[in-house]
């Protein structure tokens, strides 16, 4: 039995308990693909595939970069931030000479979704935030064409 749809836009994801024992789940909302992600009891929702090759989020790492916490691409190692969807590198400042290398934002690259938590029940908000970000491209008829294209050619070079 499907649950019904609250107003404003909410989209029931699952039980609590259950999205916690699962730590990452994949819906698909309004033709979006999203991860919903609970991590030490926060739960996270961003578009499911990186903005910068369309590698799939949902065997990522989690780990916290200059106080952040990030998902890692398996596909190409980029950190993005969970709350805010904002790329992290680690980098020297060259006009320094001596600099030690810090942490840059390259700022907002991967959509993020509000989650809400309603009687023990996950809903996801998708994000209505003005404007193109790089992850948007991996939800499109393009960017879906263009992830089959890459799985087929990992596939054939593993073989």
């Amino acid at each position: 039995m499907e649950k019904e749809q609250p107003t404003g836009g909410l989209h029931f994801v699952g039980k609590k308990d259950d999205l916690v024992a699962a730590k990452r789940s994949f819906r698909t909302l309004e033709d979006r693909d999203v991860l919903i992600v609970s991590h030490e009891g926060v739960f996270y929702a961003l578009d499911s595939y990186c903005y910068h090759a369309g590698g799939k989020l949902d065997h990522g790492d989690i780990e916290e970069f200059d106080g952040k916490l990030c998902i890692i691409c398996p596909k190409h190692k980029y950190k993005i931030s969970l709350a805010k969807g904002e790329c992290l590198s680690k980098a020297k400042d060259p006009s320094q000479d001596s600099a030690l290398p810090r942490w840059y934002s390259k700022g907002v690259k991967q959509r993020t979704h509000l989650v809400t938590e309603i009687n023990g029940d996950i809903y996801v908000k998708l994000s209505t935030e003005p404007g193109w970000l790089e992850s948007d491209y991996y939800q499109g008829e393009k960017g879906k064409r263009t992830r089959a294209i890459a799985a087929t050619d990992e596939e054939k070079s593993e073989s």
